[in-house]
């Protein structure tokens, strides 16, 4: 299955509780869609999040992160295109 790695620019009110949260939800939406989220990183000094995923395509990813809190990436990006 695809590797995607997605990233949350300039997210307000950013910190470790908030990040766990979303992740939580994610993790209780993907199964629905196929999905695995694998790892998130975050630098609240930054206000950046990165989110490791497999999917069966980008659009499944993307729309875990809309079902299970809104916060859809800016940016997603196949890790292990051509593996």
């Amino acid at each position: 299955m695809p590797l995607y790695m997605d990233t949350h620019r300039n997210v307000e009110g950013l910190s470790a509780e908030a990040v766990a949260g979303a992740h939580k939800a994610d993790l209780a939406t993907q199964e629905k869609y196929g999905v695995d989220y694998k790892q998130y990183w975050y630098n609240d000094a930054a206000g950046s999040v990165f989110c490791l995923v497999e999917a069966p395509n980008a659009e499944a990813a993307i729309t875990v992160h809309r079902e299970a809190h809104g916060l859809v990436a800016d940016e997603i990006i196949e890790v292990n295109e051509g593996a």
